[in-house]
């Protein structure tokens, strides 16, 4: 769990990583390079979760070696089942990142929410549906690697 008390922003308690994976862990399908680090690093303090609808249909076989709980979503309306999901873990103890239109809702209900933008882009709702924006994946896991960061961005 990572602990951290952030001023004029509270009390965070956070158990859970719960990542998008097309775009936002990855590129063109392949797990950007130094994800795969620093998500073992971060799986020893907390749960990690990646919710994809799986658009290049890799995600099974890059995630395959890592300490993380995956889930390819099917049928309709990815963004409620991502919010779902969040709120199936306990939404104020989520840290949640995502890039594009179906992420916006995880980021909204989750007690930190992460949007990334990176080589593929990101969807212009995402920008204001969390409480950081990060130009790319690794600044955003670094987040909770350095938490002084994530206090220091978050700070009123």
């Amino acid at each position: 769990m990572l602990e951290i008390e952030i001023p004029g922003f509270g009390s965070v308690q956070l158990q859970h990583l719960v990542s998008d994976y097309t775009g936002t862990l990855s590129h063109n399908g392949k797990l950007i390079p130094g994800v795969e680090e620093r998500l073992k690093q971060i799986s020893e303090f907390m749960d990690i979760h990646v919710l994809t609808s799986d658009t290049f249909g890799t995600a099974e076989s890059e995630l395959n070696d890592l300490p993380c709980k995956l889930k390819i979503l099917d049928g309709e309306y990815h963004d409620l089942q991502k919010e779902e999901y969040v709120d199936s873990l306990g939404a104020s103890s989520v840290v949640a990142f995502g890039n594009g239109n179906n992420d916006r809702k995880m980021l909204r209900v989750a007690k930190i929410g992460v949007a990334v933008t990176g080589r593929e882009g990101s969807a212009v709702d995402i920008l204001m549906a969390g409480e950081v924006y990060v130009n790319d994946i690794i600044a955003g896991l670094e987040l909770l690697i350095y938490p002084k960061r994530l206090k220091a961005t978050l700070r009123y």
